[in-house]
Parts: structure tokens; C-alpha cells; sequence
């Protein structure tokens, strides 16, 4: 499975551990991912995503997963959300259609 963010696409980064005699060794730093489910009033289910904790906080912050995905351009996106967005505008557009 990969190490990488569902929304904000933050992966594994890699840098050093430097002892006290300046002695250094490769590491990684990994990203903090959570199992997180978001219900999408538009799909009417829940999706569950591996995010980051701010990946978490940036979809709340902009009013859920669905506000967050249509506001959000396909470039910042990484592919997994790319087609969730897709999903979502499909499911949206039926249901105006249906609506009217």
C-alpha cells in the first residue's frame, strides 16, 4: 500500500539522522496517514480514504469532502481523488437532472 496522502498527495520524504559525533545515516520520514471516512451528501455513501491529518483538517476546513473536491482544480489533485471528483460531478448532475 502506498505512503501517500489521498488529497494532498504528501508521500515519504527522506533525509538524515545526525548523532552527536555528526555521524549520518539515511532515514525516512513518513507521512502521518489515517483511515478517515467522509460521507458524500452528493453519493449519498460514505468514502473511506487514507489521508494525511492535514489532509484531514483541509477537507474539513472547506466544508466536507464533496465542497472540497469540486472547489479544488484537477492539477492539485492526486489521481485517486481525481476520480472521485468524477464520480462525485456525475452523481450530481443525475440528480439535478432528476430534480427538474
Amino acid at each position: 500500500m502506498a505512503r501517500r496522502c489521498g488529497i494532498t498527495g504528501k508521500g515519504v520524504m527522506s533525509g538524515n539522522n545526525v548523532s552527536h559525533a555528526n555521524n549520518k545515516t539515511r532515514r525516512r520520514f513518513l507521512p502521518n496517514l489515517q483511515e478517515a471516512s467522509f460521507f458524500s451528501d452528493v453519493l449519498g455513501t460514505p468514502v473511506k480514504m487514507r489521508l494525511s491529518t492535514n489532509g484531514i483538517r483541509t477537507v474539513e476546513h472547506n466544508g466536507g469532502l464533496d465542497a472540497f473536491l469540486i472547489t479544488t482544480p484537477n492539477r492539485n489533485l492526486p489521481i485517486e481523488a481525481q476520480v472521485l471528483k468524477r464520480r462525485i460531478l456525475r452523481a450530481k448532475v443525475k440528480r439535478d437532472a432528476a430534480a427538474a
